[in-house]
């Protein structure tokens, strides 16, 4: 079983160093790793490139932000499975993969996700939230719920059936596909309940200074959905609130 792991970068030159070696340190050895570059305007591609030997893919070109990057990488990978690392973040463990796709053979699933914690961006050891990813239901997505992104491994045939991410968005085109994946399609789901990856705060979605576009996009996505926007919304959100509660107290 090939997973294709995608990372996505622009002008992450301090932390995307990690996050591929993260990748490249793993113990599972059907691993197709595609970064794409955003044609960064720092160190960036040196970094990647310093790399290029184990690198399955690069692709460095301007593109339109986060999700085109993201489009790309899905449109060019040839795994079995697809998993997202961001520039920022790193996976868990070198084991990692090898228990995700542990998980895959064993249930047969068509999405498997699982755990993740949210670190200080400068201490990494320091965990703000503990992301459990607990179990899964119709039910809950309509009600707010959804998992990690960066903790979902989805199959490829998934993305040709249901779609890539909507690039109409720029914070909130992963709760799209997620609403689409696991609350409109039929797709067996399965929780992984181990630790996938570390994210540093301070992301996209989770800069304090852009939580208002959040907001829009979370509510026209909402809409766009058939939910009641704001009120799921306001439910979205109150899932969040023990994961600061629980790093508090186990770490």
């Amino acid at each position: 079983m090939k997973i294709s792991i995608i990372t996505s970068c622009f002008n992450r030159e301090a932390t995307i160093g990690q996050a591929i070696e993260s990748v490249l340190s793993q113990d599972y050895l059907d691993i197709e790793y595609i970064v794409v570059d955003g044609a960064s305007k720092d160190r960036s591609l040196e970094v990647i490139n310093r790399y290029k030997d184990r690198i399955s893919k690069i692709i460095s070109e301007p593109d339109k932000g986060m999700y085109e990057g993201i489009n790309k990488g899905i449109k060019a990978a040839t795994g079995d499975i697809i998993g997202l690392l961001h520039s920022d973040d790193f996976l868990y463990a070198k084991d990692t993969i090898s228990r995700m796709a542990q998980e895959f053979e064993r249930t047969g699933a068509d999405f498997v996700y699982g755990n993740g914690l949210f670190v200080d961006p400068d201490n990494t050891d320091k965990v703000i939230r503990n992301w459990m990813g607990g179990s899964y239901s119709k039910w809950k997505v309509r009600h707010g719920w959804l998992p990690l992104h960066p903790t979902c491994y989805i199959r490829k045939e998934c993305y040709d059936r249901y779609g890539l991410y909507d690039e109409s968005y720029k914070i909130a085109a992963d709760s799209d596909l997620l609403v689409r994946f696991l609350y409109e399609a039929d797709l067996k789901v399965e929780y992984l309940n181990e630790y996938i990856v570390r994210m540093r705060m301070g992301g996209l979605s989770t800069d304090s200074a852009r939580r208002k576009k959040m907001w829009d996009e979370d509510v026209r996505m909402y809409r766009s959905h058939g939910f009641s926007p704001t009120l799921t919304k306001l439910q979205k959100m109150a899932w969040k609130v023990p994961q600061f509660i629980s790093a508090k107290l186990k770490f």
